[in-house]
This record gives C-alpha cells, sequence and structure tokens, in this order.
C-alpha cells in the first residue's frame, strides 16, 4: 500500500495540556532523566570493570540498563527542549525515527527480561549444569537474538503505523507513540490496528507467558528447600528481577494492549511516564539496594 501521508510535520502537545506546568514538568522530568542516566551508567561502568560481575546474570543487567538508557533519551531530551523553547514541530523522518528507536528499545528490554528469567530459572532450578548451559556462547546468543528481535519487531510496527495517510499533525503526547498516531489517520485504521495489535499480543504474551513459566519453576524448586535460610537465598537472587517484571508488565504492556477506540490521551501521557521515564529510573535502584554484590562493586567504581 503506498504511502498517502499529506502531513510533514507534526506538532507534540508536551507534557501537560496546560501550560503553566509545562516548565515545572521540565524541570522534574530533566532531574530525573539525569538520576536515571547516571544509575544505568554506574551500573553499565560497574558489570564493564568488576570482574567479579562477568556473570550471565550481570551481563543481561548491563544491555537491561543499555537499553534504558537509550530508551529514556530517544525520547526525553526532545521534549524537554521543545518545552523550554516553545516548539512543538518534530518532522515525519524524525518522528518515524523516535517511534522506530523507542518500539525497538522496548520490545528489546522485553525479550532481555525474559531471557534473564530463563537464566534465574536455570540456576536455581538445574544448579548443577548452569555454568554449562549459560556459557559466554549461549549469553552472547541470547542478548544478540534480543537486540534483533527488537529491530525486526520495531521495523514492522514503524511500517505499519506511517503507511497510514495522516490528517492532523496534532499529536496528544509528548513524543511519537503508536496509539496517538492511530488516532490521526483519515483512512480506515482497523486492518493496521488489527496487524499491530496481534504483532504485539503474540510478543508480549510469548514472553510474559515464558517468563511466568520459569517463575512457576522457581518456586516449585524453592518450596522444596528444606531450610528457610535456603529458601531465603534461592528467592532473593531473583527478587530484583521480579520487580523488574511487575513494573515492565504493569506499566508498558497495557499501552499496546488496547483498542485504539478506548485509548485515552490523558492516560496514555500518566502510562507513558511511568513506562518510559519511573521504569528506566527505578531498575538500577532495584539492582543495587539488595544486592551486595553490585553495591560492592559501585563503591569500588566511585570511592
Amino acid at each position: 500500500m503506498p504511502n498517502l501521508t499529506a502531513v510533514s510535520v507534526f506538532l507534540l502537545r508536551g507534557f501537560s495540556a496546560v501550560p503553566e506546568l509545562q516548565l515545572l514538568s521540565a524541570a522534574t522530568f530533566l532531574l530525573v532523566y539525569l538520576a536515571a542516566v547516571l544509575g544505568n551508567i554506574s551500573i553499565v561502568a560497574a558489570v564493564t570493570l568488576d570482574t567479579r560481575l562477568h556473570t550471565p546474570m550481570y551481563l543481561f543487567l548491563k544491555h537491561l540498563s543499555l537499553v534504558d538508557i537509550c530508551s529514556m533519551s530517544t525520547t526525553l531530551p526532545r521534549a524537554l527542549v521543545a518545552t523550554v523553547l516553545g516548539s512543538r514541530k518534530i518532522s515525519l523522518l524524525a518522528c518515524a525515527s523516535q517511534l522506530f528507536a523507542f518500539v525497538c528499545l522496548g520490545s528489546t528490554e522485553c525479550f532481555l527480561i525474559t531471557s534473564m528469567a530463563y537464566d534465574r530459572c536455570l540456576a536455581i532450578y538445574r544448579p548443577l549444569v548452569y555454568r554449562a548451559a549459560m556459557g559466554p556462547r549461549t549469553c552472547i546468543s541470547l542478548v544478540a537474538a534480543a537486540w534483533a528481535s527488537g529491530l525486526l519487531f520495531s521495523a514492522f510496527h514503524t511500517a505499519n503505523t506511517f503507511s497510514l495517510p495522516f490528517c492532523s499533525p496534532a499529536i496528544d503526547h509528548f513524543f511519537c507513540d503508536i496509539p496517538p498516531l492511530m488516532r490521526l489517520a483519515c483512512a480506515n485504521a482497523d486492518a493496521h490496528e488489527t496487524a499491530g495489535f496481534a504483532a504485539s499480543g503474540c510478543i508480549i504474551m510469548s514472553c510474559f507467558a515464558l517468563t511466568v513459566l520459569s517463575y512457576v519453576r522457581i518456586l516449585a524448586t524453592v518450596v522444596r528447600i528444606h531450610s528457610a535460610a535456603g529458601r531465603w537465598k534461592a528467592f532473593s537472587t531473583c527478587s530484583s528481577h521480579l520487580a523488574t517484571v511487575l513494573l515492565f508488565y504493569g506499566t508498558g504492556s497495557s499501552a499496546y494492549m488496547q483498542p485504539t477506540a478506548r485509548y485515552s490521551p490523558l492516560q496514555g501521557r500518566m502510562a507513558a511516564v511511568f513506562y518510559s521515564i519511573l521504569t528506566p529510573t527505578l531498575n538500577p535502584l532495584i539492582y543495587s539496594l539488595r544486592n551486595k554484590d553490585m553495591q560492592g562493586a559501585l563503591r569500588r567504581l566511585y570511592l
């Protein structure tokens, strides 16, 4: 289907529909962005430089932090600059590029989280074969598959969205995202929406199901451990990842698993704040607060 898009420049609403709140929101999100970048860069540096953290779990965590840095940097700096300068314009190409990068990074995070669940499951359920099963080649293959799958998934969604003709340039969001763009389509977008919903549902539900199965196996293994100390030690190794899973699926997936007709711009912006800003900010805290190895590595990094 040829691209009949008549709009060459879009207008982003920004963080709030209330002008008085725009600068306040920008100042708040700037502080959050700086904290998130510092936290995630610290994790990347600690895992890279500390040989004690050269394990599969921390390799996945390092790439998760890289994804979080890139994901926030794809949307937030431009929105902050636009708010301060009062310029809401974004070109069609820049909008498509932003959507492609954001969806790619979000789906890559989904695949990485699934790989981390498999890693924790194998470490607890099959500890004797864990080192052999999760060797360097396997880990690199899982990371590469996550990035490649993210690229393919994003390419589909970008093509599916921008093959529609748009009648209005006003995007009711602070970055280019699929649901608000679909609402601007002139033509009937049902087929595109169905295709996007099917692809998202297949990927999200498959990853979620594999993650749940991993944790069912983990739980079944933990309850068979006789000592309370042993059970606590086994569960503590995956508690941080479980918190990340709940954050990711509790905020991000809901935004892409509902029909466009039920999409609310205000709820969409609120959900985006959680899954695109707060989740990447909280991940470094989640993985460092109760992780003695990471705390030690961070102390050696900065002290």
